[in-house]
């Protein structure tokens, strides 16, 4: 691998990948995975390490329409994101909330109301008290 090249995945090759010793057993949801890319990509960006969402996209040979749907989640109300990082692990990286509905709240410009919004998707979502 070159200097000018980066390398992921977004999900183990293996079983024995996907639960290290000592670690919680299951998957993480699928869209903390992505939220988390979302945050490395940002953060190769500060540090100067990718130039912009077109060198992200070179680097990590995805077309620039996924790495923008993967950045469009950094768009969300903070405590979405910290919500949606903390899930537990499942037996299926199950989320009772998919990649694409997430997005569509994090287009929603006012935090307020993407909270709304997140909770009528999640009944359980207690809503911070303002």
């Amino acid at each position: 691998m070159s200097m000018n090249e980066i390398q992921f995945q977004l999900r183990p090759h293996s079983k024995k990948e996907a639960a290290a010793p000592g670690t919680e057993r299951g998957k993480l949801p699928r869209v903390a995975e992505v939220l988390a890319l979302a945050i490395g990509f940002d953060d190769m960006i500060r540090r100067g390490l990718a130039k912009d969402h077109s060198d992200l996209a070179r680097l990590g040979c995805i077309s620039k329409e996924r790495i923008s749907q993967v950045m469009r989640l950094l768009w969300l109300a903070p405590d979405i994101q910290q919500e949606i990082l903390n899930q537990p692990r499942t037996p299926f990286g199950r989320f009772p909330v998919g990649e694409v509905a997430v997005r569509r709240i994090a287009s929603i410009m006012l935090w307020r109301e993407q909270r709304d919004a997140w909770a009528r998707l999640l009944p359980c979502y207690s809503k911070p008290t303002e």
